[in-house]
């Protein structure tokens, strides 16, 4: 037990410093941090980004082996443990879990920008829609999903069956032994803190944009870098101060209120945004994407298309793998593997292909109807594209401040439920962490947010895009060590009871020998 208090002391310690130094030295050298970034992003994209590519497409085949597998039918659980929740609750909690920030986000932003910039079409033509659905699709698909379902895998497998620390790190047992409550572990640990902050950080800088972006285009306040870090300190002290206060009830409040806005969002616009126009596109941009799936997983023809969206989105799921992968894993419990991989892979990922249709075939209705209005605000300002859409709908009045309502219900769910996890990892998995650890994570999350923004500037997509590919880099190792490991336990719960057979034949030849 003190073995285990002192290795959660050391992952704390250890990961404490290395944001604290990342938070000082961007504040002191922001010019030195942003080159260095640059760099960075230039060798990892250049030389390495097929990596990314082979191992998401990897991680696909692995799952879908498990799942379909005679492994499929063991529990994350004890034998006899029962799902705590409902079916209907289970999926609810699934399709919150894939609302957030980025989606919101991009849901007009990519579909414009890829029409104008398509990976292979010529821009702005029918094909070029048609790519961009598609491609919009292979970014927010399964793909993310079965990245989020392996590492939900091994911490459910290992704490809710075998017993282990709630920590990435107990994953590694059966390829490190005892090792893994050594350097090794704490390793581990570390990278998985460190990618979770970083990637974290991704997704709260473009939230705060997007929120500045709004108050811009909707109320003429004018975006600066000043306002943006305002926003983020603003609701990292609102978060910070709910988590010490345990304001449970509240938090809950602002997750239902999130998933209602979200459904009346969808409905509205579908309504209103062309719902034939809308349902023609989504049907044949759904067939595109599940007919070129692994043509897309694999493709590296347009090198800089690729390393601006499809590995920067993949190393931007690796980067969140051990935030929501605690998340499915903590609501499956008493599930079986089969089960719980198929959902987890199919049913967010299908409401957001739903939620993307929507928006996506909407924008591409209304742009053509208006003669351009949503390229333009895009091409102005991509942090706008929600809101000009909007501004074309009825009740604009009423719709443009609740986006930008929406958009700080899932700034504040993202950040405080990251805020639980990096608690978690810190304190040796224990799931109630203290609320003074989970106010400091909060507060570090802010800064690291704030250092992002400061040294991006107007750039800040190119450093949030950096942060998250360097931070997922070395988690990509973990994971597919992580796929090794889990193969590896499973395996053995099946080999033992085949072993056994041929040992009680040997000992009864051998007694009726003797007899």
């Amino acid at each position: 037990m003190m073995e285990s208090k002192n290795k959660g002391k050391h992952v704390l310690v250890i990961s404490a410093i290395i944001v604290a130094a990342f938070v000082l030295f961007g504040a002191v050298f922001p010019d030195q941090l942003a080159s260095g970034a640059n760099w960075l992003f230039n060798v990892l994209t250049g030389d390495f980004g097929w990596l990314y590519l082979i191992t998401v497409f990897g991680l696909v085949i692995f799952a879908v082996g498990i799942a379909i597998s005679r492994y499929g039918k063991i529990k994350l659980g004890k034998d006899d443990d029962k799902p705590e929740f409902t079916n209907f609750q289970w999926f609810a909690m699934l399709f919150g879990g894939g609302m957030g920030i980025g989606l919101v986000f991009w849901s007009v932003a990519e579909p414009i920008m890829d029409f104008v910039s398509p990976p292979s079409a010529d821009p702005q033509t029918v094909a070029a829609m048609h790519e961009s659905m598609q491609t919009v699709f292979f970014h927010w698909g399964i793909s993310p999903w079965v990245i989020y379902a392996v590492a939900g895998l091994a911490l459910g497998y290992f704490a809710f069956r075998k017993d282990r620390p709630f920590l990435v790190s107990s994953a590694f047992e059966p390829l490190l032994g005892d090792k893994v409550n050594g350097p090794i572990g704490k390793a581990i640990d570390i990278l998985a803190v460190f990618a979770t902050i970083f990637g974290v950080a991704t997704s709260l800088g473009l939230g705060a944009a997007q929120i500045t972006g709004g108050l811009g285009f909707v109320y003429g306040v004018t975006p600066s870098t000043l306002l943006t870090c305002a926003v983020i300190a603003i609701i990292t002290a609102l978060f910070t101060l709910a988590t010490m206060s345990g304001l449970h009830k509240a938090m809950q409040l602002v997750a239902n209120i999130k998933i209602w806005l979200s459904v009346a969002f969808m409905v509205f616009i579908f309504v209103f945004g062309g719902s034939v126009f809308i349902c023609n596109l989504f049907t044949t941009s759904l067939g595109s994407y599940l007919g070129n799936f692994i043509t897309k997983s694999l493709w590296m023809e347009n090198g800089s298309f690729v390393a601006g969206w499809t590995v920067f989105y993949w190393a931007w799921w690796i980067a969140w793998a051990p935030f929501c992968g605690q998340f499915v894993a903590r609501v499956s419990k008493g599930r079986t593997i089969r089960e719980y991989l198929f959902a987890v892979m199919l049913l967010p990922a299908g409401f957001g292909l739903i939620w993307l249709g929507i928006y996506g075939g909407a924008a591409f209705n209304i742009d053509a109807i208006t003669g351009g209005a949503i390229q333009a605000a895009v091409a102005n300002d991509y942090t706008t594209g929600l809101f000009a859409l909007l501004q074309q709908l009825p009740a604009y009045a009423i719709t443009a401040p609740l986006a930008i309502a929406l958009i700080v219900f899932c700034f504040w769910g993202a950040a405080n439920s990251a805020t639980y996890v990096l608690a978690m990892l810190t304190s040796n998995g224990d799931m109630e962490p203290s609320k003074k650890l989970r106010a400091g994570w909060g507060i570090a999350q802010g800064a690291v947010t704030i250092v992002c923004i400061i040294v991006g500037g107007t750039t800040i997509l190119k450093i949030l895009q950096t942060v998250s590919i360097v931070a997922a880099f070395p988690y990509m190792f973990i994971m597919i060590l992580m796929c090794v490991s889990i193969y590896k336990a499973l395996r053995s719960e099946f080999e033992p009871a085949q072993d056994a057979a041929p040992l009680e034949a040997i000992n009864e030849a051998t007694v009726s020998q003797s007899e």
